[in-house]
Parts: structure tokens; C-alpha cells; sequence
């Protein structure tokens, strides 16, 4: 077995991709940059087994993707349509070779919108939040929580990812607040690392009116369950179809993203509170969303257990979601989990059951 990766050559997923599939005996995968993608590469040929890596973190790929003349500053939040656009030309540029793809085009663009993701989930009896007609700015969606009854949503700009442009947004007697990481400036969105809270209405409907032309996904807030004194939910990565790591992620306010501040909360406390039928039940959940993307080797599921523990929702379900450090199954991270699916066939015969079960 011989593995091509399409990435960004120095971004750690390539290296930790790399090392396990090195460290199970197999030739190092051979990596085709995403900037040589998006400028004509010749894509691999028929036969080939590719994995397509996050084309983040990169600022030369990105204005690759927005088909740009200028690289965005540094956390400017612009042109998410347009990559997403990029994103998905892309995928068909690597599979117009005839390879076959471990993240098929197909199941990477319903699962970098937000908006197409959520219908495909709730189609299937997936439990999600509910969510609002499509608003085009901050009046639209104002008039649209009157009309649902909704006090608090989630904004979410509908192609972004790791929490950048999303508001929790609460309307209520004493006023209206958003609790984001955009840093609006007189010129421009930028994203920090920072979790901010906006107060002043005028601000947040400037934010919300500069990141409708992108699309909106607007989300009910479902409260969510709590461990001492902070909210969790749990990033659950799926392998071939079975949940296999978990990461608990545990905040004082409404965004729980890692990289934001929070931290790793404790799995087995996590486990014990929600109980064995409430945590079989969320795993049930999980690999049903797997097998809404049957094409895809894995897919990192966001599940939040709501408050009193006997009920759950699927906030997002990530493309790229298998970048979890440390974590550990049967001695195996993510990625060797992955590589573990696919030397020994589980992969395979996951993907033909589903179909069959389709059929």
C-alpha cells in the first residue's frame, strides 16, 4: 500500500500522518502540496490511495483558494466563501486522476458548509440544534429569533472552522451580548485567540452584517451540561465508522475550542455523569453521523451533552477533525488509528456494510 498526501508540507498533520503510517512498516506517503494543487499539478493517478489533508495555516495556500492577489493579514476573517469555492475545485483538481480519495470531494463539501451539513444530519435523524431559515444580516436574523421564540443562538459563519467568526449571541430584557473572538476594526474581521464580549448592539450587528455576505448557519444555543464549574462538550473522532478517541473540552464561557484558552477536561468524569446508556446512546450518535459521510475513513463528530445529562446533540461534525494530540486508544493516536483501518480492512468492509445497509 502506497499513500500520497495532499497537504501543506510543513504543517504538523503531515508529519504526524506521516509518522504513523512509517511507524506501521509502510513507505513514507508521498506529499503533494496544496499550493502545487491549486496551480495546475498533475493530480494522482488512478489507483492511488490519497488522503487530503486541512489546507489551513497556511497564508500563500489561502490566497491560493480565494483565487487572490493580496494574503489576508493575519487573522483577517475574508473571503470564506471563496475559499470554501477554492476548497472544493481543488478536491475535484485531486480526483480528476481517477485516485480514490480517503475524504471524498462529495462528503468535504457538505462537511465544510455548515448549513448543507446540518440538513444532510437532520435528514437522518441525527439529534441537532434546531436552526433558522437563512438570514441575510443582523435585522433578518433578529426577525427571525422574534418569529422562533429564541433568545440565544449560535452565528456561525457557514463555511469557517475552529470557532473563528462565530457569535453566542443572547437577546434578553437587559440588552443584547455576543460572546466571540472577532475583533472588529474600522477596515476589516480579524479573529483572535481571545474570547471578547460585545455589549453594544450597534458593534455586533457590524459583525454580523460583514459576515452575512459569506453565509450564515444560525443555530438554537441548547444548553449545555456542566462539570464543576465549567461547560463541556466532547470532540469525538470516528474511525471507519466506530468512535474510537475522544477529547473533552471544558470552558467558563459558550466557545470550548481548545486552542481558545480552555482545557482538556476529564473523559472517565465525563463518562460517569452522562452513565452508560447516556454514553452508548452518544456514541450511536456518532456512528450514525459516520455513516451520513460513508466515504470518508474519518470524521471528528463535536457532541455536546445537554444540561441533566439525558439528552445530546451533534454540534458540528469537522472534516478535518483527527488533530488530536496525546490521545491515545489501544497505545494508537488518530492517525495510526486510521492507518491501523486501513492495513487491516476495517475500512473497507465499514464502507461496503453501509452500502449494503443503504441498498
Amino acid at each position: 500500500m502506497r499513500l500520497t498526501v495532499v497537504g501543506n508540507p510543513a504543517n504538523r498533520r503531515v508529519a504526524l500522518f506521516t509518522r504513523a503510517v512509517r511507524a506501521a512498516g509502510l513507505p513514507a506517503p508521498a506529499v503533494l502540496p496544496w499550493a502545487d494543487v491549486l496551480t495546475g499539478a498533475v493530480p494522482p493517478p488512478a489507483g492511488a490511495l490519497v488522503r487530503v489533508d486541512s489546507p489551513g495555516e497556511d497564508p500563500h495556500v489561502d490566497r491560493l483558494l480565494r483565487r487572490s492577489a493580496t494574503v489576508a493579514r493575519h487573522g483577517e476573517l475574508i473571503g470564506l466563501a471563496d475559499a470554501y469555492a477554492g476548497l472544493v475545485a481543488g478536491l475535484d483538481r485531486v480526483a480528476a486522476g481517477g485516485a480514490e480519495l480517503l475524504n471524498p470531494p462529495a462528503d468535504v463539501a457538505v462537511l465544510c458548509d455548515k448549513r448543507r451539513c446540518h440538513a444532510v444530519l437532520s435528514a437522518a435523524g441525527v439529534p441537532v440544534p434546531g436552526a433558522l431559515p437563512p438570514v441575510d444580516g443582523y435585522a433578518a436574523l433578529r426577525e427571525a429569533m422574534a418569529a422562533a421564540g429564541w433568545g440565544r443562538v449560535f452565528v456561525k459563519p457557514a463555511h469557517g472552522s475552529s470557532a473563528a467568526g462565530v457569535l453566542a449571541l443572547a437577546v434578553g430584557p437587559r440588552g443584547v451580548r455576543a460572546d466571540t473572538t472577532v475583533e472588529p476594526t474600522p477596515d476589516g474581521l480579524f479573529n483572535s485567540l481571545r474570547v471578547r464580549r460585545h455589549t453594544d448592539e450597534a458593534t455586533i450587528a457590524a459583525i454580523v452584517d460583514r459576515l452575512a455576505p459569506d453565509g450564515l448557519h444560525v443555530e438554537r444555543w441548547l444548553p449545555k451540561a456542566g462539570l464543576r464549574d465549567r461547560v463541556v462538550d466532547v470532540r469525538v473522532l470516528v474511525v471507519a465508522g466506530r468512535p474510537t478517541h475522544a477529547v473533552v473540552r471544558a470552558a467558563r464561557g459558550p466557545l470550548t475550542n481548545l486552542h481558545l484558552g480552555n482545557a482538556r477536561g476529564d473523559l472517565a468524569e465525563l463518562r460517569a455523569a452522562a452513565g452508560p446508556a447516556g454514553w452508548s446512546a452518544a456514541m450511536e450518535t456518532c456512528e450514525r453521523v459516520a455513516a451520513c459521510f460513508a466515504g470518508s475513513l474519518h470524521v471528528g463528530v463535536d457532541l455536546m451533552f445537554l444540561t441533566g445529562w439525558r439528552r445530546h446533540a451533534v454540534a458540528e461534525v469537522n472534516a478535518f477533525g483527527d488533530l488530536l494530540p496525546g490521545v491515545l486508544t489501544d497505545g494508537r493516536d488518530g492517525y495510526a488509528e486510521q492507518v491501523h483501518a486501513l492495513t487491516s480492512g476495517r475500512w473497507r468492509r465499514w464502507r461496503a456494510g453501509v452500502a449494503a445497509c443503504a441498498a
